[in-house]
Order: C-alpha cells, then sequence, then structure tokens
C-alpha cells in the first residue's frame, strides 16, 4: 500500500496541496494541484550542461504521455532550450549538443510553462528522476512560487524491488544489483534507443516503467 492510500498519508497530502495552493504565484498553474487522471502517467528526462544542481542549466526536456500500457508517442514534448552561459566540451560530448544547436532553443521560462502544461498533475516516470526535477524546481519556483506537486516513480527503485523479490534469503541480505540504465533494459529484454538524448532516454523508461508494472501484477 502506498502512503498516500493510507487514511494518515491521505490527510498530509491533502494538507501539502492546500499550502502549495496558498504559495501559488500564478493561479493559471492551479491544474497542477488537480486530482491526476486515473491509469495516466508522463516519462520525463533532461539533458543539462553538468551535473551541479545549483549551478547547472538544462538544456533540452523529452518527455511522453503513458496511459495505461501504452506509451503514446504521438504525445509527446521534445524541446531545446537555451542556456545562459556556454556549453561545457564535456557536456557536448556526452548529449551532442552544442551551443549553435540550442542558440534558437525556448528560454527556459517558456520551456518549463510547456512542460508543465503538457504534464498536468499526472504522476512521473523516470530514471533517477530526482536529478531532473531538482533542475526543474530550481527554474521554476521563483517565478510560480512553487515546485512540482506530482507523485514520482523512480524506474530504478522499482527494478531494484524487482530483482531483490527475485533473490534467495541468503542473498538478500547484501545485495549487489547493477541499476544502471543499459543493464536495466538489457535484463528486461526491452529494445534500447540512443542515450543520453532526453526523448529516447523518456521513451525508455516508460518501455521499462510498463514492464515491471506488468512483472508485479500492477493493474
Amino acid at each position: 500500500m502506498s502512503m498516500n492510500a493510507h487514511p494518515w498519508g491521505r490527510w498530509m497530502q491533502g494538507l501539502r496541496l492546500r499550502r502549495m495552493r496558498r504559495r501559488l504565484a500564478d493561479p493559471a498553474y492551479a491544474f497542477l494541484l488537480d486530482a491526476p487522471p486515473p491509469g495516466e502517467w508522463v516519462a520525463l528526462d533532461c539533458e543539462t550542461t553538468g551535473l551541479d544542481v545549483r549551478r547547472d542549466e538544462i538544456i533540452s526536456i523529452g518527455a511522453v504521455r503513458i496511459v495505461g500500457e501504452r506509451i503514446l508517442t504521438s504525445q509527446r514534448l521534445e524541446l531545446l532550450v537555451r542556456p545562459s552561459r556556454g556549453v561545457p566540451g564535456d557536456s557536448v560530448r556526452i548529449h551532442r549538443l552544442r551551443e549553435r544547436d540550442l542558440a534558437q532553443g525556448l528560454s527556459i521560462e517558456e520551456a518549463l510553462a510547456r512542460l508543465l502544461r503538457f504534464i498536468g498533475s499526472r504522476p512521473l516516470v523516470g530514471y533517477y528522476l530526482e536529478f531532473d526535477v531538482a533542475m526543474i524546481e530550481r527554474a521554476m519556483q521563483p517565478w510560480l512560487g512553487i515546485g512540482l506537486p506530482n507523485e514520482r516513480i523512480e524506474v530504478s527503485a522499482l527494478y531494484y524491488d524487482h530483482r531483490f523479490q527475485q533473490m534467495p534469503p541468503w542473498q538478500q541480505q547484501a545485495p549487489d544489483i547493477d541499476l544502471r540504465f543499459a543493464t536495466l533494459m538489457a535484463d528486461l529484454g526491452l529494445p534500447q534507443r540512443d542515450a543520453h538524448d532526453a526523448l529516447n532516454d523518456a521513451v525508455m523508461a516508460a518501455l521499462a516503467f510498463i514492464k515491471l508494472r506488468r512483472l508485479r501484477g500492477a493493474k
């Protein structure tokens, strides 16, 4: 049972949402605090100039909607974001986005406005999602007054639980589970796309999420 399914969890969630509604600086985004549509999620990934949440910037965003066990690739979001500073060479070698590729990109404010409208109140799915959420929240809180209220579902945590449950009891005392994205996808028998592309990574996270829910017997 999830925390939100427990009466105390539901009460705490309701209190959290009421506080966020009071802090929301722009009522046009009140939809973020609505009840999510049942059986829908959004898989999300961001590419950034680096891994420092305090200093680095988002340069691309990929997202795709999930309904039941279907990935709606026709309902996807793929955005380039114009950074305020140069893109380090090490970063370019990873995601292959050069400064000239990003020169006509959106401002971070416009990109996040589009992303929030795309996400709505749906739960978010991703691989090491907390980093992406932290980068988004750092940019959105100054102008919106709140962070993302959406539930977050971490694919690597679902995979860890899946592998842990497969182990005999004597191995569960100190489990050593490889959580690399490529390992996870290969072990689940899922197709892999070129990594470090925001939309590709979002689609792969969606595939893994659906497969892991199916293995867990989720309805």
